[in-house]
């Protein structure tokens, strides 16, 4: 049976009219918001440039979320922190890095200032965002969430919290725990096994 041109883009609209009212786009909406766990879904800016970053493109991953100064005597973990994040990077690591003056007047410079230290001397690669207020009543929401999941707040720089791929909180661990430490290694490979 051969249809006339009419009756072919009659069929056609039927069609258009009938795709775009199915279910999987309601839900798809519906499912956006559990895709982004509440500790990640808030935005920083970055180091280099001040664009807000939506924490949410770090859904699924393990997280170390780690405050951080450049005149600090735990400065030079920056570079154990790149180690790690290169061994384990590929495997599901993704470490958050926020700059704070909190302690000790340690991080005075700006941005730029940041930034060189962060990538020229010690060539870090993962994200580092502006610096931040990571303690008190004035910390950011995302310190804020990890200190009240831990009771582990920070006390100095390099203050570490590893979050699990669903976006819980799950360990803090001190200025003096290097990123290399045995115990924070065993607790990330344990995270980075898990789906």
């Amino acid at each position: 049976m051969r249809l006339s041109a009419s009756a072919l883009l009659a069929a056609t609209m039927a069609m258009v009219v009938i795709l775009p009212a199915a279910a999987p786009r309601a839900s798809y909406a519906a499912d956006a918001p559990a895709a982004c766990p509440a500790l990640l879904n808030n935005s920083y800016p970055r180091l280099q440039d001040e664009v807000p970053q939506s924490l949410c493109q770090y859904a699924g991953r393990v997280l170390l979320v780690v405050n951080t100064a450049s005149y600090c005597g735990f400065t030079p973990q920056y570079e154990g922190l790149e180690r790690l994040y290169s061994k384990y990077h590929a495997r599901g690591l993704e470490i958050l890095a926020f700059p704070s003056n909190d302690f000790g007047q340690q991080e005075p410079g700006g941005s730029k200032e940041i930034a060189d230290l962060c990538f020229n001397t010690y060539g870090v690669k993962f994200p580092i965002f502006s610096k931040a207020v990571v303690t008190g009543a004035q910390a950011n929401p995302l310190f804020a969430q990890l200190t009240q999941a831990t009771n582990s707040p920070p006390k100095w720089n390099f203050h570490k919290y590893l979050v699990d791929r669903q976006g819980r909180p799950v360990s803090a661990f001190a200025s003096e725990v290097t990123p290399e430490d045995p115990a924070l290694v065993a607790a990330l490979e344990k995270l980075l096994a898990r789906p």
